[in-house]
């Protein structure tokens, strides 16, 4: 799996990496990938697509001592998990839509949950998934906002079309 031999060079390389962990979400057009439905936002917060979250199987991926990928399913909820290996004491998931079901998914039809985070606390998100955006607000998260009329029809969100960003280290 892609994700087994991606894991390997993360906890192999001299970086300090000590776990992956691997969201399995649905195998569907509307799941391409994870940053579709879920985005870190900031150190304790995320936006999600509810759509994903039950069920939701994690996995720790660690590097065993003879060097072997050793996975682990996680048996806990998503934030719990997130607390422990984030070294958190809460974690904050903000909603696609606002926990309405009917807003969640027409916002998420145009990347609701795909947030281009550029620092802690600060996103650029399409001008159209107002519920979500003010959502991301009453969270304490910047929302930068942009036009979508034109790039939301090529299906993908802020995150998607994004080049790697050079960041000071924090």
């Amino acid at each position: 799996m892609a994700i087994e031999r991606l894991s390997h060079k993360l906890l192999a390389s001299d970086e300090p990496f000590e776990v992956v962990l691997a969201l399995d979400i649905p195998k569907a057009r509307a799941y391409m990938h994870l940053d579709t439905v879920f985005t870190m936002v900031d150190y304790d917060k995320f936006s999600i697509y509810p759509g994903i979250e039950d069920p939701l199987d994690v996995y720790r991926i660690t590097r065993s001592k003879n060097n072997e990928i050793s996975i682990t399913y996680e048996c806990d909820d998503l934030c719990d998990i997130l607390k422990k290996h984030l070294s958190l004491p809460a974690v904050n998931l903000i909603r696609c839509g606002n926990g309405d079901p009917i807003a969640a998914s027409r916002e998420q039809w145009s990347d609701g949950s795909n947030t281009l985070a550029i620092s802690p606390g600060k996103v650029i998100c399409y001008d159209r998934n107002y519920v979500t955006n003010e959502a991301l607000r009453k969270n304490g998260v910047e929302v930068l906002e942009f036009q979508s009329y034109e790039l939301s029809r090529g299906r993908g969100g802020p995150r998607c079309m994004s080049m790697p960003i050079i960041r000071e280290k924090l």
